[in-house]
């Protein structure tokens, strides 16, 4: 009989600890920490940011104007206080795992081309033209050369 291996799913389960990006409303793009499972569609999230516009007040939201992230905070005990929540944040160093993360630098660089003026996106072209042609140069040499032997 062959050996079943049996492994557990890779998904994000809704649960205390987890961070939470906000999709929607006034705490849009910011972090916060699941404290307490209301129901299945809400959640109570504290967000103890140093930022200056990254703080989220503890208040209810519910789960579809938020992404569950790949950050969770261990141990943190159900309904717990502003401070014990601070606390936990500092020392899991969220902010700093969250800086760091494919996706919060993919997020940063859309902001910024969404920002950009019509002038810069047409530097920008011009940019990557020059790039693209000085490849096609080197390229050409390589095929000549590979030719000539």
């Amino acid at each position: 009989m062959p050996e079943i291996e049996i492994h557990a799913s890779a998904w994000r389960l809704v649960q205390v600890g987890r961070v939470v990006l906000f999709t929607h409303g006034p705490y849009t793009g910011r972090l916060a920490a699941i404290v307490e499972i209301i129901d299945h569609k809400r959640i109570l999230v504290d967000g103890p940011s140093k930022k200056e516009y990254g703080h989220v007040p503890r208040h209810a939201v519910a789960l579809n104007s938020t992404i569950l992230t790949p950050i969770v905070i261990p141990k943190l005990p159900r309904a717990a206080g502003r401070g014990a929540v601070a606390k936990a944040w500092e020392k899991e160093d969220v902010e700093a795992k969250w800086e760091k993360s494919a996706w919060a630098k993919r997020r940063e660089q859309r902001e910024k081309r969404r920002a950009l003026t019509d002038f810069e996106r047409f530097k920008v072209m011009k940019l990557k033209k020059q790039a693209r042609f000085e490849v096609q140069k080197s390229m050409a040499k390589v095929r000549s050369a590979a030719k000539a032997s």
